[in-house]
């Protein structure tokens, strides 16, 4: 049951930082866009987690993406979290923000 409880968002959460809290490991810009690589603790490992940004019309638009992929170092978690971001621009683009 704790499972589930944790599936559905009631219980436990994370061991360090949940999603939401998560502080910014890596940055990098790429084709006009900032990708945030903001990878949280989760059952003894890194999940993979980050903020994809732009600005359009002066208002910084933002899309949070939190991936299944877990690693056992925080940098590892970080790149990864990178890569998942210039894979979100290169097949979506400002859609994402719609």
């Amino acid at each position: 049951m704790s499972f589930l409880k944790k599936l559905f968002g009631g219980g436990g959460g994370g061991d360090a930082a949940s999603p939401g809290t998560a502080k910014p490991v890596k940055m990098l810009e790429y084709e006009g866009y900032t990708i945030q690589a903001t990878p949280y603790q989760e059952g003894g490992q890194y999940q993979t987690c980050g903020v994809v940004m732009r600005v359009i019309d002066g208002e910084t638009k933002e899309h949070r993406f939190i991936r299944a992929d877990r690693f056992a170092d925080i940098e590892a978690a970080a790149d990864h979290a990178i890569l998942k971001g210039k894979q979100i621009i290169d097949q979506v683009g400002t859609a994402i923000f719609k």
